[in-house]
């Protein structure tokens, strides 16, 4: 199963539409992960008809219309894989092990909000994962999502994609 994680899309305050190469992952992958920030609910819509399965999660930017339609957290098994989707886990000091203890029955938390890819491994193995943003950087040198494959409740194949600079 292959999947695609993206988080603080930020359509259209940061960008107008999403980079072609992620239109193209998405189009492609089996899930589509994304982790709040959208800002405006159609994009919502096209990630939505675009893809084949989509968890996603509301984050601070988004307002009254996409907190109706998305949780605050997403959980979801994917072939044996526990999945949890939200879109802040507050600072960076000790992230790992207040998410271990918050998402104890979880094999993969993916996450968003400071658009600073992340891949790590929490005590007790869970996988934490922040796919960055592919249309606001900030200080990162690139713009950037994830992709993954999972397969009888493992995950792998983590890449982190870098998109050209606009």
């Amino acid at each position: 199963m292959r999947l695609v994680i993206t988080a603080d899309t930020h359509v259209p305050k940061r960008a107008r539409d999403l980079p072609v190469p992620l239109w193209t992952e998405i189009e492609k992958a089996d899930v589509v992960l994304h982790a709040g920030d959208w800002i405006d609910e159609s994009l919502l819509d096209a990630v939505q008809a675009r893809s084949r399965r989509l968890i996603g999660v509301y984050g601070n930017n988004d307002g009254p219309a996409l907190r109706a339609q998305l949780p605050e957290i997403a959980r979801a098994e994917l072939d044996g894989l526990r999945v949890a989707v939200v879109h802040e886990t507050g600072p960076r000091a000790r992230r790992e092990e207040r998410c271990a203890a918050r998402f104890p029955d979880t094999d993969l938390l993916v996450f968003g909000h400071s658009h600073i890819p992340w891949d790590t491994v929490a005590p007790g193995g869970l996988r934490l994962l922040n796919p960055g943003s592919p249309t606001d950087r900030r200080a990162q040198p690139h713009a950037t999502y994830l992709s993954a494959r999972v397969a009888a409740g493992r995950l792998d194949r983590v890449e982190l994609h870098r998109l050209p600079l606009r």
